[in-house]
C-alpha cells in the first residue's frame, strides 16, 4: 500500500506494515519531512512542560532517566511504574500531530505521553504498553523528533526480538495484540547524540 504524502515530502517512503507474531506494526520512516519535523521539535522544546518524574524502587527514589509529560482530555489521567499523572490541555502543536496521524493509525486519540531523551544515558527499559486504561489491543502511535534511537520489540515467550532505528520525522504504530505479547524498550547508548523527543498517543478509556 502506497504512503499518501500528506505533507509535501517527495521523498517520503512507502508505508510499511509489517505482521508479527501475536501483533503487527506500521512504520514510516519520512511522515514529516524536515522542515515540519524541526519546526514540531523545537516547539516541543520550547513550550511543553517537561517535568523529572521518579518511582520508589526498593525504598528509594529513583529519577525517571528522561523528563516526562502528559497531554490530553483533562479527565483521562495516566497511572504507570507507580505514578498518576493528570493531562495538561491539548498545545496546538500537539493538536495538530494527532489530527495528522490518526488517518493513517485508523483511531481517535485522546492522549499522549511525551518522553524527552536528553542524551544517550537518558532510556526507557523494557516495558509493555497494557494498562487496565488503555484497554483490550491497544493502538499506540510514537512519532519520533531530533536524535535517531534504537527500538527494540522482544516477545515475551519466544524471546524473538524485533530492532528499528526510529528518525526525526517518522511514524511507529503498534496495533493487535503486541502490547500484551511484546515487550518494548530504548536502550542507553555510548555514542554521544544529541536529544530527542517521543509522543506516544493513545486512548484512555
Amino acid at each position: 500500500m502506497d504512503q499518501l504524502d500528506l505533507f509535501g515530502n517527495p521523498e517520503a517512503q512507502t508505508k510499511t506494515h509489517f505482521e508479527i507474531q501475536n501483533g503487527d506494526y506500521i512504520y514510516v520512516p519520512d511522515f514529516l519531512n524536515k522542515k515540519k519535523a524541526d519546526e514540531y521539535f523545537q516547539a516541543l522544546l520550547d513550550k511543553i512542560e517537561w517535568k523529572q518524574e521518579s518511582m520508589n524502587m526498593y525504598g528509594r527514589q529513583i529519577d525517571f532517566p528522561r523528563l516526562t509529560a502528559w497531554y490530553g482530555e483533562n479527565d483521562k489521567p495516566y497511572s504507570f511504574s507507580g505514578i498518576t499523572l493528570s493531562p495538561h490541555p491539548w498545545s496546538n502543536e500537539l493538536l495538530e500531530i494527532k489530527n495528522r496521524i490518526e488517518p493513517k493509525s485508523g483511531v481517535e486519540f485522546n492522549s499522549v505521553l511525551l518522553n524527552r531523551y536528553r542524551d544517550g544515558n537518558d532510556s526507557i527499559s523494557w516495558h509493555t504498553d497494557a494498562e487496565k486504561e488503555l484497554g483490550q489491543n491497544p493502538v499506540i502511535a510514537s512519532v519520533n523528533f531530533g536524535a535517531e534511537r534504537k527500538f527494540q520489540l522482544k516477545h515475551m515467550e519466544t524471546g524473538e526480538k524485533v530492532e528499528l532505528i526510529l528518525k526525526h520525522g517518522s511514524l511507529l504504530v503498534m496495533k493487535g495484540e503486541l502490547q500484551h505479547f511484546w515487550k518494548h524498550q530504548v536502550p542507553k547508548t555510548k555514542k554521544k547524540i544529541s536529544e530527542r523527543i517521543n509522543l506516544t498517543f493513545r486512548v484512555i478509556k
